[in-house]
């Protein structure tokens, strides 16, 4: 039987109309397509920062278990991760060539205060987001002004301001030492510590020196920090510098109760190579559950974990948190290309970004990513913890909102 001419015309508009419906519905930018999602990444895989290259490790592994898996509606992540030596000038060359050459639909947790202020505004120039920085700066939450980036750690000012609020409840006239990375990272911890302390600052502060993240190392600090007569020490340090001055502390024989900023907490990386017995008593403030510790080393959360760290990355060291932090900030990111659908744009990415309500599996509880139009800090909340050398000990109440 033959379709009259009508009939056909009908077809065929019907059939344009349903793929008419069905483009609709899908939106991309570029670095999205129907069969991958391109996403960029930059990491200190060498330099003074290279234990931080566990964290793009994590991630890169991470996303190979999605693939394997998938991917996320249909579609595989192709992570394109380069390293800048924690090097700014290095990050802005990066950065360029994964929106420009590669075009990256965003660029995800680039690690670190200096690097991440060096292309800050020019992603914001871009409007291409700078997803889950991996840095605590108080800065990356500012969607008014920047609204292409968004951090994801309890910011650094909140932090030492818990370790202000616990000194002065427990050692109301301690004599404080600080020694802090010579950066906006440094600086901002080190505002957030003196605000916590507010008028008594000026008193309780008897010493402040500062490194450079290309010293060598920061032993005639440590010995200054000593001679200060200080009682009570406050570690603003990245990773290799901590290992370094909780060592120096040890071979000097300088006792103080010792705060270390979080980011360089980790086991693994930094307690063992200063000596674990070094370590003993030092606090620290936690949002992640700490791979080392018998309490969380049970349940589905953790066998996910060890299962996750047995097949996708072998050779490294489950004890270092940097890995546990690599695995947490990408489910974040997997769960805003769950909400993010088929619509693929930049826009879109930070809108989903900024309406993420959940707890994941190696978040301490009572920690949890929360976001909104106007709070582009996902995750508020920590802990203390104390080493008791072989793992951080949790104690008190959870801080933050």
């Amino acid at each position: 039987m033959r379709l009259k001419p009508l009939t056909l015309a009908v077809a065929g508009l019907a059939s344009l109309l349903i793929s008419g419906a069905a483009l609709a519905q899908k939106k991309y930018d570029s670095g999205a397509s129907d069969k991958e999602i391109k996403i960029g990444g930059i990491s200190p895989y060498s330099g003074p920062a290279s234990a931080y290259g566990a964290i793009g490790k994590a991630i890169s592994a991470y996303m190979n278990k999605v693939n394997d898996e998938g991917g996320v509606n249909g579609r595989k992540l192709n992570f394109i991760s380069l390293d800048d030596g924690y090097n700014p000038a290095k990050t802005v060359e990066q950065a360029r060539k994964l929106v420009e050459e590669e075009e990256v639909l965003f660029v995800f947790n680039t690690l670190g205060t200096p690097p991440n202020s060096a292309i800050h505004k020019y992603m914001n120039s871009k409007k291409t987001p700078q997803l889950f920085v991996s840095t605590g700066a108080t800065k990356w939450g500012d969607p008014k002004n920047f609204p292409w980036t968004m951090g994801w750690q309890p910011s650094y000012q909140s932090e030492s301001k818990v370790f202000a609020a616990h000194i002065l409840e427990t050692k109301p006239n301690a004599k404080i030492a600080i020694l802090y990375q010579n950066d906006d990272y440094g600086k901002d911890y080190l505002k957030g510590f003196e605000d916590g302390l507010g008028d008594k600052a000026k008193s309780m502060i008897v010493s402040k020196i500062s490194y450079e993240v290309t010293d060598p190392t920061i032993d005639s600090q440590m010995v200054s920090l000593k001679g200060s007569g200080a009682d009570t020490f406050f570690n603003i340090t990245t990773p290799k510098f901590a290992a370094q001055a909780i060592k120096k502390a040890a071979e000097i024989g300088w006792k103080p109760t010792h705060y270390l900023n979080s980011v360089s907490a980790s086991v693994g990386s930094v307690m063992i190579p200063a000596g674990a017995e070094n370590g003993v008593g030092i606090f620290t403030a936690s949002y992640l559950k700490d791979p080392t510790d018998p309490q969380f080393q049970k349940g589905k959360e953790w066998d996910d974990f060890v299962a996750f760290m047995k097949k996708y990355m072998p050779n490294a060291d489950i004890k270092d948190v940097n890995h546990t932090f690599g695995y947490t900030v990408s489910q974040g990111l997997v769960q805003v290309l769950k909400q993010a659908g088929d619509n693929l744009t930049r826009e879109n990415i930070m809108k989903q970004a900024a309406s993420l309500d959940m707890t994941l599996p190696m978040l301490l509880p009572g920690v949890n990513v929360k976001t909104g139009p106007d709070d582009f800090y996902p995750i508020e909340r920590e802990q203390l913890a104390r080493f008791d050398g072989k793992t951080w000990v949790l104690f008190g109440k959870v801080y933050g909102r």
